[in-house]
């Protein structure tokens, strides 16, 4: 439950702040392919922490991070762009990646667009706008049950 209202309470912090980021809950299907690349971490999951490695002009900002039960298990990854053009033509590559991820495995994923603010999840090649945090804390309550 901890984690779950971090990951939400994160997103919300840089949501506010139009602070892009890319969280990635790990489900059956590994992503070590991606996590070995990144830099290492396996940490508790805290609000801080996330908010702490995306905020802008530090040196993982721009990758993923990758949660697997508890613990943040990397940050700095970096994944494949979707192929499909069934997406808005501005969206930029933050969500192209996350939209990609979830068409691979079986994650879900959290992007917050440093353009707009906006709150949106990937999961199964689909992409959703979250309205608010309550409705994201669904999600992933959903997601990690």
């Amino acid at each position: 439950e901890q984690t779950k209202k971090a990951i939400a309470d994160a997103a919300e912090f840089l949501s506010l702040r139009k602070i892009g980021a890319i969280i990635t809950i790990e489900k059956y299907n590994s992503l070590d392919q991606y996590a070995e690349k990144a830099i290492q971490m396996n940490s508790d999951v805290s609000k801080e922490l996330l908010i702490n490695i995306f905020s802008p002009l530090t040196p993982l900002h721009d990758g993923a991070v990758i949660i697997r039960g508890d613990k943040i298990r990397c940050a700095g990854a970096y994944y494949v762009l979707t192929e499909t053009n069934n997406f808005d033509k501005t969206m930029g590559s933050r969500h192209r990646a996350a939209l990609g991820i979830s068409e691979v495995s079986d994650s879900l994923t959290v992007v917050v667009s440093e353009e707009t603010g906006s709150i949106s999840i990937t999961l199964e090649g689909i992409m959703l706008k979250v309205s608010d945090k309550e409705k994201l804390l669904e999600y992933i309550d959903m997601f990690m049950k």
